[in-house]
């Protein structure tokens, strides 16, 4: 009988420091999925979806090492294969995506080529000139709130007027999921503000999948102060949760594709016991 190994066994339990857009998005989707990714820190199997956008988003980063004329598609296509060695050493786990499956791993690369190839139908990099790449960014709001991300691209006019830029491997949302979608950039541009004192002019989502689409948003002061507000709420609501232990469950479109069932109530799991310290809230008018 073939051996396997065991699963990865889960993180010490961590108390929340801060937020990013991923786990703002992970708690206004499902508070109890927010708990077990931030607090209980359940490890999580690769995904193959995740991890091709993974792979694209390293291709696109390192097609700007080289000048503009050679921001080729033939470049950006030869960059593939290396980028993916590279992320095998980086996280030898992603093997297990493929096992001994060659035709199924050529059949996800094509699908990586076919989104790389897509990018130069939205944008021409023969013309962009990045001033970061995956521009790890970090801030604390005047309440001590620490937001922290990482942005895709920034690019800075001559005019110094600055374009956040994310890749998207997926689809276009539909105009009821937009808003959403690009709370993602409002958030980065929040951080953005609050770090350099500038309100970056243009906010761009470029979505891969699909036909492809570009959706921007010009933001101004009055967005970025309702968003630092809309997190400030949040970041309380998240503060009540953990002195309380009290993650519900939330089902939304995004169950189908949860690694965490087993520990919720809403398909007959159980959440593992509430590792951290339980505190009693008070209202503001109850006598203590």
């Amino acid at each position: 009988m073939q051996q396997t190994d065991p699963p990865p066994a889960p993180r010490p339990a961590a108390r929340p420091t801060g937020l990013s857009p991923s786990r703002a998005g992970d708690f206004m989707t499902c508070p109890l999925l927010y708990r077990l990714r931030v607090i209980d820190r359940l490890p999580e199997p690769p995904s193959a979806a995740a991890t091709r956008g993974t792979l694209v988003h390293a291709v696109l980063e390192r097609l700007f090492d080289h000048p503009p004329a050679e921001r080729t598609p033939e470049r950006a296509l030869g960059l593939l294969g290396p980028q993916w060695e590279r992320l095998l050493g980086e996280r030898p786990e992603l093997a297990e995506l493929f096992p001994d499956e060659p035709e199924k791993l050529a059949g996800w690369l094509a699908d990586a080529e076919k989104l790389v190839e897509k990018w130069f139908r939205l944008e021409d990099p023969t013309r962009l000139h990045p001033v970061e790449r995956e521009l790890y960014v970090e801030t604390a709001l005047p309440s001590g709130l620490l937001l922290r991300g990482y942005i895709d691209r920034v690019d800075v006019a001559p005019s110094g007027e600055v374009r956040l830029v994310d890749y998207k491997t997926g689809r276009a949302p539909s105009r009821d999921f937009e808003g959403r979608a690009m709370f993602q950039m409002k958030f980065y541009a929040l951080v953005v503000w609050r770090w350099k004192g500038v309100v970056p002019k243009r906010l761009q989502l470029v979505y891969l999948g699909g036909g492809g689409d570009v959706v921007t948003y010009d933001p101004d002061e009055a967005d970025l102060r309702s968003v630092e507000r809309k997190l400030e709420a949040l970041w309380e609501a998240i503060s009540a949760a953990v002195a309380t232990g009290d993650f519900p469950a939330t089902r939304n479109r995004l169950c189908d594709w949860c690694d965490h069932k087993a520990s919720c109530p809403e398909f007959g799991g159980t959440p593992p016991p509430y590792p951290l310290p339980l505190t009693t809230v008070t209202n503001p008018g109850e006598e203590s």
